[in-house]
């Protein structure tokens, strides 16, 4: 057959003769099929807007991400909608993933629209390109066209192949490369949001018959890091194997369900995705191998052979942010040398790695978008998808394994005396990533007869921070683990039982330190015996929580006997003799003896200053509890004037944000309100409130026994509705924070209960109140004096809400309890003895005989002066009681009001 040829530039453009091209609209390659359940997004809108915030016009979009967050779909979609809708006339598909792979496909597309000869793919993709270029007006048709280079995989695979810019034409690109060298305006693409990624499970999961539990959905999509990828695979796996989604009511271990395989790590990623031939959608890889082309790319960038161990680091530590120097310190650089040379063979284990070269593997991994590395954030300078964490981990040996956690357990601590104050965000974070070392190869950080520091500092830090429940779990974890790797009698093990008794007390269950310790004591005398310092710090904790736990004269005795036998061993001066004697004055004022309490840590303040001088927080703190005790003593306006005179010292030795000054501050407002100043009080808290949520945040306990104390006193001074309100909101994030049967949640419905008395529910107050004592008695025993108190409560709320005779009989009651518990000089009991005078006057009064109610309610008057003051609401009711059965008994007297 005959040709004809005509030359463009210096391209010999060539026609077969009898074949013309092909006409408009037409479109070259294949776009991929649209997913099932297709979310849209807001960069669906960026790419058909195509103007940047100024306005201008781009004809070049680059969608880039990590691997699986949905970029060939949504741009997919994108080509699709243009093309529907009629607003292109050429439209190219082309699978960019290499050179040859693009200009393949401009060659194709040479072929079909300008019906040129293929036999040179590189002269014919350039014609194409020339085609694309703007022509002069009127010179020819019109071409509107676009076209999309997909999944482009290095930027030099496009040097020489950029579609012209022109009016008329855009080009779209997907790709993985964060590189400069990509031109275009560039939109980061992530992963759904937590509503996306459920809409996506959900509607998925309905095409196939399934309804599953929407909770459970919301589970499953966030451990999957809403990663459309892996929703899409998890979804299919699920509906092929007829397994549900999750089971959270199910506490069966071999439950099947799919969250509950993905929370056990010991199963791979890969087992639980389907086979490669059954992907949907058209997908041709797992999410478990979706990144290791990027991994190999960025281990061959410079500096070659660091990116890969680099990723392995950051795969063990906290997807949400890794302090940049963690990845920069010694054990990391020693990790990063030793497995550099199984990638690159000219390097040797010797090799040392530098900062510098750490920061050029991240910057390798971040132009692959395997992590975002943003050094502007130096506390949190690492992000990485949990998933891309556990394919990376899923590749790894056991021995590499344990080898990459310790070196990160390692590069956490290598200077862990530089942790900062534990509320501040970088301990925060640096728990965070401790924590991820843990969960993701704990075991592999005991070695030998000693395990890993960091399960222990990460466990102080919670506790130091407050987080006494998370500190309880955490500890739990560790006695398992060492108990099953250095057996039960191992130092190490029983460091770790004693810490677990003591946030376990901190965190409300006292009864459960109590049982710890006690099993921890046996052992302590059998091994170390009872002389052993060891053995003697553990009988100081078991006494002081099984005061905790209610029994008061138990702790004190415990006390005394313990001091009798540390005055023999360590002597009189030692400091755990003055812990010991200033538990003892504690728990003997908590058993009712109020000044001897005072007098006590009068004598031990003697001895503290001699010893210990007058700034040690030892002495501080003994000041404080002096002052306090004798304030219960009944000098309350002594007790304010003391704490004064404390807190210019201790701001003085510790400065005004140490929390030791902030709880001063809070007992000396309630002691000037217990003085009297009840407005003043509350005054004082609010601004002592600020100041703890400026330095230790809104969940701390301090900031909640501030928050306590603040409505209490705004109820004293006069507002019943406002301290009611200011509990119930307590109460919430009591309930959220340390959970219904923590004795500061009780409390705090305590107070609710009380207060919405005052505020004249007293009806609502009894209901509220009964049901809280059901509760006591479950958590704490009918003996605890927190369930003695809710009874007292209970029965005047009865009272108030006019049953006076089953106030005064649960009242009779109580004082029994009373006085068999606490015996009859106890202060709680004396309340109880008051109260029930309080309703049997009224009863005496209910009956007829006013003059006897008004004379019994005059001595009780003064008994409450005496113990609470003039401005105390008990002697406040009192006094309006008193003064309402005189009114009655004088018109009585006159004839005026029968005593019917």
């Amino acid at each position: 057959m005959s040709i004809s040829g005509y030359h463009s530039g210096d391209i010999t453009t060539v026609h077969v003769h009898g074949r013309e091209p092909v006409p408009w609209p037409h479109q070259v390659g294949v776009l991929p099929r649209e997913a099932a359940a297709f979310q849209g997004r807001d960069e669906t809108n960026q790419l058909r807007a195509a103007v940047t915030n100024c306005g201008i016009a781009v004809l070049c979009q680059v969608l880039r991400g990590t691997g699986g967050v949905g970029k060939t779909q949504l741009a997919a979609h994108y080509a699709r909608q243009a093309w529907t809708g009629d607003e292109l006339d050429v439209l190219v598909w082309v699978s960019a993933s290499s050179r040859p792979a693009i200009v393949s496909a401009f060659a194709q597309a040479a072929d079909e629209l300008l019906a040129l000869e293929s036999g040179d793919p590189e002269r014919s993709a350039r014609a194409f390109l020339r085609w694309l270029e703007p022509k002069p007006p009127g010179s020819e048709p019109v071409c509107r066209w676009l076209v999309v280079l997909d999944d482009v995989a290095d930027p030099a695979d496009v040097t020489g192949l950029w579609p012209a810019k022109s009016p008329y034409g855009r080009t779209v690109v997907t790709t993985r490369r964060r590189d400069a060298a990509l031109p275009g305006h560039r939109i980061d693409l992530g992963v759904f949001t937590p509503d996306q990624a459920v809409a996506y499970l959900v509607d998925f999961l309905a095409e196939h018959g399934r309804h599953d539990d929407p909770n459970e959905i919301r589970a499953l999509a966030q451990d999957l890091g809403h990663l459309p990828l892996a929703l899409s695979q998890a979804a299919a796996y699920i509906v092929d194997a007829d397994i549900p989604v999750g089971c959270s009511r199910c506490t069966h271990r071999q439950c099947p369900s799919y969250h509950r395989r993905l929370a056990d790590r010991a199963t791979s990623l890969a087992s639980m995705l389907p086979e490669p031939s059954t992907l949907p959608d058209d997908q041709n890889t797992t999410v478990s191998a979706t990144w290791s082309l990027s991994i190999e790319r960025a281990d061959s960038l410079n500096p070659a052979g660091l990116a890969r161990p680099a990723l392995q680091l950051a795969a063990m530590l906290d997807p949400n942010g890794i302090p940049q120097n963690v990845l920069t310190s010694g054990p990391a650089r020693t990790y990063l040398a030793q497995h550099r040379a199984q990638a690159v063979a000219e390097q040797s284990t010797g090799d040392e790695v530098t900062e510098l070269d750490v920061w050029g593997a991240l910057r390798a991994l971040h132009r692959l978008s395997l992590i975002d590395h943003n050094p502007d954030s130096p506390q949190q300078s690492v992000r990485i998808h949990q998933l891309i964490q556990r394919a990376t981990r899923d590749t790894l040996s056991p021995q590499r394994r344990s080898q990459a956690a310790r070196a990160a357990g390692d590069a956490l601590l290598e200077d862990c005396e530089s942790w900062p104050e534990p509320h501040l965000p970088l301990a925060q974070t640096l728990r965070a990533n401790g924590q991820a070392v843990i969960h993701c190869a704990g075991d592999a950080l005991f070695s030998g007869s000693k395990h890993h520091h960091l399960f222990m500092h990460v466990g102080v830090s919670l506790s130091d921070a407050g987080q006494f429940t998370a500190a309880a779990e955490h500890f739990q974890d560790l006695v398992n683990r060492a108990r099953a790797s250095l057996g039960s009698d191992h130092p190490e093990t029983m460091l770790a039982r004693d810490n677990l008794a003591a946030n376990r007390g901190e965190a409300g269950d006292a009864r459960g330190a109590v049982d710890v310790l006690t099993e921890l004591l046996t052992d302590r005398l059998r091994i170390l015996g009872p002389d052993d310092p060891s053995t003697l710090n553990t009988r100081y904790g078991l006494a002081r929580w099984q005061g905790e736990a209610g029994n008061a004269s138990r702790a004190a005795e415990a006390y005394a006997e313990l001091l009798t036998d540390q005055l023999r061993i360590q002597g009189p001066d030692h400091p755990r003799t003055l812990s010991t004697r200033f538990g003892l004055a504690r728990w003997r004022g908590s058993a009712g003896d109020a000044a001897g309490a005072a007098e006590a840590y009068a004598e031990l303040l003697t001895d503290q200053l001699r010893i210990q001088g007058p700034d040690h927080p030892d002495t501080l703190e003994t000041r404080h509890l002096s002052a306090e005790w004798r304030g219960r003593a009944g000098d309350a306006a002594g007790a304010a004037e003391a704490l004064t005179e404390l807190l210019t010292d201790r701001v003085r030795a510790l400065g005004p944000d140490h929390p030791q000054t902030l709880h001063d501050r809070c007992c000396l407002a309630t002691w000037r309100g217990r003085a009297g100043d009840a407005a003043g009080a509350a005054v004082s808290l609010a601004a002592l409130l600020t100041d703890h949520l400026r330095i230790q945040g809104p969940d701390h306990p301090e900031t909640l026994s501030t928050r306590f104390a603040l409505a209490l006193w705004r109820g004293e001074a006069g507002d019943a509705a406002g301290a009611a309100e200011a509990y119930a909101e307590l109460l919430t994030d009591h309930l959220r924070i340390q959970g219904p049967d923590h004795p500061r949640t009780l409390r705090a419905r305590l107070g609710f209960g009380i207060w919405q008395g005052e505020a004249g529910d007293a009806a609502g107050a009894a209901e509220a109140l009964a049901e809280l004592l059901t509760d006591h008695l479950r958590i704490q025993g009918p003996d605890h004096p927190d369930t003695l108190e809710a009874r007292y409560w209970l029965a005047r709320c009865r009272g108030d809400a006019e049953d006076t005779a089953g106030a005064a009989e649960a009242l009779a009651e109580l004082l029994t309890d009373h006085l068999r518990i606490q015996g009859p000089d106890h202060p709680d009991t004396l309340s109880a003895q008051n109260e029930l005078a309080y309703w049997m006057a009224i009863r005496r009064g209910e009956a007829g005989d006013s003059v006897g109610a008004a004379k019994a309610l005059a001595e009780l008057l003064v008994v409450r002066l005496q113990k609470h003051g003039p401005h105390h609401h008990s002697t406040l009711r009192t006094k309006d009681q008193l003064a309402h059965w005189r009114r009655r008994g004088s018109i009585e007297a006159d004839g005026h009001l029968s005593t019917d």
